[in-house]
């Protein structure tokens, strides 16, 4: 066996050449017998490195043309001209198709929000949902803002258990004195529909404790008024 002694770093060292040939030769001995699953892996790293920059090169390369297009579609979308924000008009690519054929790219993303609010004012409202859904956002507002359209959509199909979640979500991004008490009102709706008075009556309560300047306090505080017979309070 050969020893090792410590250098003054406090490190241990190989105290003598032929052990160290001896680590060398196991490790050939490994590499050799295990030569395949070795190069298998270095292989399939490489593949991904590679595939993964090409795939960034593309995205880069198709976001540029995306933007464009998009630029294009959101004055008729702002203009209230649906079916031609969806659809494109004048040789101009529609909401839908940047959508599709831009996948990956910033553009495609902000597309399927702009998608999913004309789908949902044209009573499209499955095509709606699955747009909004597909739609991520860091600034919380905005994702928050998609949250509570999809659960517009759930309550528009009849489906209040659905939208609870939804509402709920939205009303717990960035709690905020502008839109939170709103997405708060959307959900305790949503739980009266749902049957569920006493979380309704305690989603009311809490835009009356945590927002008293909000404009909504005065319709909570009449709601919860009709409530308090149910909820034996």
């Amino acid at each position: 066996m050969s020893k090792k002694k410590t250098d003054e770093s406090g490190l241990e060292i190989i105290e003598t050449p032929e052990a160290l040939a001896g680590k060398i030769n196991k490790a050939e001995v490994f590499f050799i017998k295990n030569r395949k699953v070795v190069v298998g892996i270095v292989g399939a790293v490489l593949l991904a490195l590679v595939a993964f920059a090409g795939y960034r090169f593309y995205i880069e390369s198709q976001e540029g043309t995306a933007q464009q297009a998009l630029a294009s579609v959101v004055y008729d979308f702002e203009a209230d001209s649906l079916q031609k924000a969806l659809n494109g008009s004048g040789g101009n690519e529609g909401l839908l198709s940047i959508a599709d054929s831009y996948k990956g790219t910033d553009a495609s993303n902000l597309a399927n929000f702009y998608a999913g609010v004309a789908l949902l004012k044209q009573g499209k409202y499955d095509d709606a949902i699955n747009h909004l859904k597909s739609f991520s956002s860091d600034d919380l507002l905005v994702h928050a803002r998609a949250q509570s359209l999809i659960g517009d959509a759930y309550m528009e199909k009849n489906q209040p258990a659905e939208a609870i979640s939804y509402y709920e979500k939205a009303a717990g991004y960035e709690k905020n004195e502008y839109f939170t008490p709103v997405y708060l009102m959307k959900l305790a709706i949503a739980q009266e529909k749902a049957s569920k008075p006493s979380d309704a009556m305690s989603t009311y309560k809490r835009v009356v404790d945590e927002f008293p300047l909000s404009s909504e306090v005065v319709n909570a505080k009449k709601y919860m008024g009709l409530l308090e017979g149910q909820v034996g309070k």
